[in-house]
């Protein structure tokens, strides 16, 4: 059964928003995909937000640009986590739908991430369900554990070439 809804508001967000589906993956988290808007078929989307809980999602990731109301009202008809990915628009380069997600009323909190941060939006929702799942933590410190063994590697190759050999290498 799927643990987390990963939503997006057009097809053309999908090179970003598969990249949280990616990480879900990694962690072995059950998800399902789709797409959705919260303007164009308000009685869809409404029907996904109120109907997830009872389909097992424990966290939804709504990515969206523009105006981006899809994690927002998410939040407002979902009654557990909503994650929301600001996603880059021509106009404003994502600030507008950072603005939009983040300026949430009291009462309807939106976690939000970066710019196009679809990685960092599933690694929250991994950490969220890791408090009650011991084997999930233990992935998510394999994780971090696996990103400092990275950055060390590259900083001891750095120092054994020098910095115009290593960028040679990149």
């Amino acid at each position: 059964m799927a643990k987390v809804g990963i939503l997006m508001g057009s097809d053309s967000d999908l090179p970003i928003m598969k990249k949280a589906s990616d990480m879900l993956e990694k962690f072995g988290i059950e998800y399902e995909m789709t797409i959705i808007s919260a303007h164009r078929m308000p009685d869809t989307f409404v029907e996904y937000a109120t109907g997830a809980e009872q389909r097992g999602i424990e966290v939804i990731i709504a990515g969206a640009g523009g105006a981006a109301h899809l994690p927002g009202m998410c939040a407002a008809l979902f009654d557990l986590p909503v994650i929301g990915i600001p996603i880059h628009t021509k106009t404003l380069s994502g600030v507008d739908s950072l603005y939009s997600i983040v300026q949430m009323p009291s009462g309807i909190p939106v976690a939000t991430v970066a710019i196009d941060g679809a990685a960092n939006a599933a690694i929250l929702a991994a950490k969220i369900l890791s408090v009650s799942n011991p084997e999930l933590r233990k992935k998510l410190k394999d994780y971090k554990k696996e990103m400092k063994d990275g950055v060390l590697a590259k900083a001891d190759k750095l120092e054994r070439l020098g910095a115009e050999k290593y960028l040679e290498q990149m």
